[in-house]
């Protein structure tokens, strides 16, 4: 991380204390191809009950109806994908169903964690010219547990300085990790794969981001109105944030 970092062509950033932030699901390893395959199977497994596109329809309503009371993460699914089963099967769900789909929940738990391309190349680059005041963090969102589980199963916790799990992407979840660092919206940076969480809020307070698209994303994650701002910058690649920080 050097001390000058240029977002554009006309912009030229003075850096200060300097904490760049890494976004963690299908930014630094495979979350959401996880998600699709088990909605693929869920859909299949209720076939007698729901044409597989409306099943997935019911089930994404199911799942984003449930998020302010179970949060993120695959424990959350997998209690939609219960009461869903229970709720478009009208009740007559067989047994070896509930059970497949619990055993799913548990796969998904259990799945390796596959590092993203180009993520420990990164990594070992920023951490080499990170200064010592600077700070290399992951600000993600999901459940506490299972969060804990992919670091240790990636090997990357080494990293960073920090690791922060929150319950949501909102500004205000925003302003109050800079708060617990102890720096300014203007010297933090968000990396991330998703507009909606990762980017946005991030600018509404004043900080920059880079947006690095993952080849899938979870329909309530779009946003479809391009970003037009002086700190913001999308990547086709992680490894070319070097040039960047």
């Amino acid at each position: 991380m050097h001390a000058t970092s240029h977002i554009s062509g006309q912009d030229t950033y003075q850096m200060m204390n300097q904490v760049i932030a890494f976004d963690a699901d299908d930014t630094l390893w495979v979350n959401e191809p996880l998600f699709r395959e088990a909605e693929k199977e869920f859909s299949g497994l209720m076939r007698d009950f729901l044409e597989r596109e409306e099943c997935a329809k019911k089930l994404y309503e199911c799942v984003t109806n449930n998020l302010p009371l179970y949060g993120y993460g695959i424990k959350s699914f997998a209690l939609s994908l219960t009461e869903i089963a229970i709720q478009i099967s009208d009740g007559k769900v067989p047994n070896e169903i509930l059970v497949r789909v619990i055993n799913i929940g548990k796969e998904m738990l259990n799945a390796p964690v596959v590092v993203l391309d180009g993520v420990k190349e990164i990594l070992d680059t920023l951490t080499a010219s990170k200064r010592p005041h600077d700070k290399l963090i992951v600000a993600t969102k999901g459940d506490l547990l299972d969060q804990e589980r992919k670091f240790k199963k990636s090997g990357l916790a080494g990293y960073f300085d920090h690791i922060e799990v929150m319950s949501d992407k909102q500004p205000a979840n925003y302003r109050k990790l800079i708060t617990k660092l102890g720096v300014q919206p203007k010297d933090f940076t968000m990396i991330g794969n998703s507009v909606k969480s990762d980017i946005l809020p991030v600018l509404e307070i004043g900080g920059r981001a880079f947006h690095i698209p993952y080849h899938t994303t979870w329909q309530h994650e779009v946003v479809k109105e391009p970003v037009v701002h002086p700190n913001f910058k999308e990547l086709k690649s992680i490894l070319t944030l070097e040039k960047y920080l």
